[in-house]
């Protein structure tokens, strides 16, 4: 089974492909659309800045081949940056439209409010609360612990309520944590530096990969 992770020069590679070789995946790390179109499922990661990164993506000619992965149906998974890449726009140091592939608009959290003041980034270990279990994460109620690890400093705001799988709270505030739409995921968290839980978390994403590579086959 093959992972694309698709690389615009703003992601935390190797973490990525060693958790994703760890779960028996072969890994192409790569821009190229031809090599892309071989990939059975997608992996887009990003650390950086989202209007930095929606600048590669479009010289790249991988904001339009990222759209396009809807109609094919092969699994695609958004995380941190990657994940805030999938929404409408971002209020990151300025206005810059997304993929607008999910409901929402990426903003800063706010940094204080009357009972606290609100360190940004937010960093560190948060337990999610999820709202809806799909299919692709069976016997979830048998974790442990659903502590993942985040690091960031803007949150998806405005967002639709199905499409909001998991979310955390940080300074009072909701963070939708994963989110699906269809054949689309996202992780705002770190699943690959999360422990446990982020183990089962990805293994199960590459397990839907899988089974569907399977079936056509």
């Amino acid at each position: 089974m093959k992972i694309g992770v698709i690389d615009y020069g703003m992601g935390n590679l190797y973490s990525v492909e060693q958790a994703l070789l760890r779960l028996n995946c072969e890994v192409f790390i790569t821009s190229d659309i031809k090599v892309l179109n071989q990939m059975d499922g997608y992996l887009l990661p990003g650390v950086g800045a989202f209007p930095d990164a929606m600048s590669r993506l479009n010289e790249l000619g991988l904001d339009v081949y990222i759209k396009q992965l809807v109609k094919t149906n092969k699994p695609l998974l958004g995380i941190c940056l990657g994940m805030q890449l999938l929404y409408e726009d971002s209020k990151e140091n300025c206005l810059t439209t997304g993929l607008g592939l999910l409901t929402g608009r990426i903003q800063k959290f706010n940094d204080s409010d009357s009972q606290q003041r609100v360190r940004i980034p937010h960093m560190g270990w948060n337990p999610l609360s999820f709202t809806q279990q799909p299919s692709w994460l069976p016997d979830l109620d048998k974790e442990d612990s659903t502590h993942v690890y985040f690091v960031h400093s803007f949150l998806a705001r405005n967002t639709t309520q199905h499409e909001v799988v998991a979310s955390s709270t940080y300074g009072g505030q909701v963070v939708p944590g994963i989110v699906q739409k269809g054949n689309i995921t996202g992780m705002q968290f770190h699943p690959e530096k999360s422990g446990p839980f982020g183990k089962y978390l990805l293994g199960q994403w590459v397990r839907q990969v899988r089974d569907r590579e399977r079936q056509n086959t």
